[in-house]
């Protein structure tokens, strides 16, 4: 029998914000974050007189861009674990999240979304108020409702991992057009560099749902493992990885900007890709672990990093 902790609404807010903080895990950030920091670049104004980035005006908005990432996550992540509140304390792997336990209530919970919706809605306004470009405000609401929407499509559709994946490969198009969107069209390596993060986050996240095969089988919950049973998971996770690998040599065949450093992210990228699979065939549910967050991070800052460097560098 699960035991609920009384909710700490005794303690102040900023405590109970840093309970949820890190229950969400905001160094998962690190997904997402390179790409739109990437797209930023790619998409960057420069100067006709030696084609070098506007620096002083790019770091502004680089700023915006990181504070409206990490407002983003929170409200997905915050409707993740609300949602869930009830399906996470069922289950052995989540039964102590902060909403599933009752150490916060969902009243903290709806509290602290609202400060996240308000507080990206804000920083995306901040787009106009200092750039005279209104689009981020504008799409602001219908993003948070798609990246929010993730968290219910496992009641419904085996495919929620692709669902996750657009809401991560949603981040560099809504960079772009927050930085410069008339060059979005021109820019079509942005386009298959969000397709890699879609099937890259989709096939990851199979990964993931394997610690919860039986629970999900058990509790009728959809997932790629839960339908298709773990050796037919990991293959088509194997799939969605060579799809994600193929749109990144796709989008540095496309690319002008990206060159020499974006070609070696990439070598790397399959590298590590090769590696995280090994692992998971190897160590089985006791490789998913540094599989997941390990490998898949440094993926993200390779890729963010050296293809950063890379137009920075032309």
């Amino acid at each position: 029998m699960t035991t609920i902790e009384t909710p700490q609404t005794q303690l102040p807010f900023t405590q109970r914000l840093t309970i949820a903080l890190g229950d969400i895990k905001l160094a998962h950030s690190v997904f997402a974050l390179p790409f739109a920091i990437l797209a930023a670049f790619l998409v960057a104004p420069r100067s006709a007189a030696d084609n070098s980035l506007l620096i002083g005006q790019l770091s502004g908005m680089l700023v915006l861009i990181i504070i409206c990432m990490i407002f983003a996550r929170t409200w997905a992540m915050l409707v993740n674990r609300v949602a869930d509140a009830k399906l996470d304390a069922a289950n052995e792997r989540t039964k102590n999240r902060a909403f599933a336990s009752g150490k916060l209530s969902l009243k903290d919970g709806y509290l602290m979304l609202s400060v996240s919706a308000l507080g990206f809605i804000a920083a995306a306004s901040c787009f106009g108020f200092f750039y005279t470009n209104w689009l981020p405000a504008i799409l602001s609401i219908p993003v948070l409702i798609w990246i929010g929407f993730y968290s219910f499509t496992k009641r419904f559709t085996f495919l929620c991992h692709v669902f996750l994946g657009g809401a991560l490969a949603a981040s560099p198009i809504a960079a772009a057009i927050a930085i410069n969107p008339s060059l979005l069209s021109s820019t079509p390596e942005i386009y298959t560099i969000a397709i890699m993060v879609l099937f890259w986050v989709a096939g990851f996240d199979i990964i993931y749902a394997l610690q919860d095969l039986d629970h999900d089988q058990s509790t009728n919950l959809n997932s790629i493992p839960a339908k298709f049973g773990w050796k037919r998971a990991i293959w088509i996770a194997r799939a969605f990885h060579t799809i994600a690998l193929a749109a990144l040599v796709y989008a540095w065949s496309q690319s002008t900007q990206l060159t020499t450093l974006f070609a070696i992210a990439t070598a790397l990228t399959a590298a590590l890709l090769l590696y995280e699979h090994a692992i998971l065939a190897k160590r089985g549910k006791a490789g998913i672990p540094i599989a997941f967050f390990t490998l898949n991070g440094i993926i993200s800052l390779t890729i963010g990093a050296l293809g950063s460097i890379d137009i920075i560098l032309f």
